[in-house]
């Protein structure tokens, strides 16, 4: 028999399973809501094979991706901890939109163009506006001012810029000629152009230029340790790739079923819903620095995200859409544009001086609410 610890008439946990648990919980400290949150996995498997309810199976497997964002950044941080700048930084890339780029995968394997371009906009606007206003706002409260380095973030913003362009032209080439047959071919020259330039801002800050970006040796001063082998982080990042495609498939199967049972478009879901949910451990990982007056890592970790959604996560989807015929393209809606230009434009203007108060964070938020609900009212 399998022995169990009794204390005061209850029957305690497996003494064989509880050192197994804390174990992981030491190596893997991820923080007890995020814990909580893993029950919604096994539920999420059950409503998606075991019944019809796709609504459920859908929200269910919403919430899981919450917890599985924040272990796939703590490991892609542990790794990154034992490893040379270099490397830290690709992991870093390759790992950090992983989720959305699932998600769209599956979204586009099943027809829902509309849902990707929504929640690539909504990632590229929420990790502007919302990350980054967010940690001014809450650096902001425990600080009356916060500075930050507005070299780097001039470097950042300029690749935003980039992004708009890359974005916009196609959208505007299409609208101007809704017929040309090279709209797609436009898009596939844009996408190329947007991944060399996005290469070569990787090589410009972790080769050439790497002592510029102060926020790596702001978060190298915390002196912070890793708690697990790079080998046994690795393992947990796989594991949570393979989960993570598990409920991105959950995910898109409900995510029609859903919109209509909860009265919302699948644009609103794409450009809030799953925007907001996949990237929730980094909002909670920006506000951290904000708090300790870094707030320097907490912009880059916002604007490189959405730079690396557009500029990473785009050019990829693009090849995948080819190899397999998805029909994908660079063409925007006139209101997702539009988001994007003033995401840019706000975040430029307000950055501009390398100093910001808890105000400041307001208004972005603002602008991003103020998006948000016109994308509600857009069916």
């Amino acid at each position: 028999m399998t022995p169990f610890v009794v204390k005061r008439g209850i029957v305690a946990k497996n003494v064989y399973t509880l050192p197994i648990i804390q174990s992981i919980s030491k190596k893997l400290r991820i923080g007890k809501f995020f814990y909580l949150l893993l029950i919604f996995i096994p539920i999420s498997i059950f409503f998606g094979l075991f019944t019809e309810n796709k609504t459920l199976t859908f929200i269910t497997s919403i919430l899981s991706i919450i917890p599985l964002a924040r272990i796939l950044g703590y490991t892609t941080k542990e790794i990154s901890l034992q490893t040379n700048p270099t490397i830290s930084g690709l992991v870093s890339a390759t790992f950090g939109n992983a989720i959305e780029l699932i998600i769209a995968i599956f979204a586009l394997k099943n027809g829902f163009i509309d849902v990707v371009k929504a929640s690539l906009i909504g990632s590229i606007v929420g990790n502007i506006l919302l990350l980054v206003g967010l940690s001014v706002l809450f650096g902001g409260l425990r600080y009356k001012h916060q500075r930050f380095n507005n070299e780097t973030i001039a470097i950042s913003a300029t690749m935003l810029i980039i992004v708009v362009a890359g974005l916009s032209i196609p959208s505007a080439y299409a609208f101007l000629k809704p017929n040309d047959s090279n709209n797609q071919n436009l898009s596939i020259a844009v996408a190329i152009v947007m991944a060399l330039i996005y290469i070569a801002g990787l090589v410009f800050s972790l080769l050439t230029h790497k002592d510029l970006f102060d926020a790596s040796d702001e978060m190298k001063a915390t002196h912070e340790k890793p708690t697990m082998t790079r080998r046994y982080a690795s393992l947990i990042l796989l594991l949570t790739m393979i989960v993570v495609a598990v409920e991105s498939e959950f995910l898109v199967r409900g995510i029609d079923e859903a919109a209509s049972t909860m009265h919302i478009s699948m644009i609103f879901i794409g450009v809030v819903v799953i925007a907001i949910i996949t990237n929730i451990a980094e909002k909670s990982t920006a506000i951290h620095f904000a708090l300790e007056n870094k707030l320097d890592v907490s912009i880059e970790i916002g604007l490189s995200s959405a730079i690396q959604i557009a500029l990473f996560v785009v050019p990829i989807l693009m090849l995948i859409s080819q190899v397999f015929k998805f029909g994908f393209s660079l063409v925007f809606t006139p209101f997702e544009i539009l988001s994007v230009v003033l995401a840019v434009m706000i975040i430029n203007y307000l950055s501009a001086d390398g100093r910001c108060n808890w105000l400041e964070g307001a208004q972005l938020i603002s602008v991003y609410l103020i998006i948000a609900i016109a994308f509600f009212f857009i069916s």
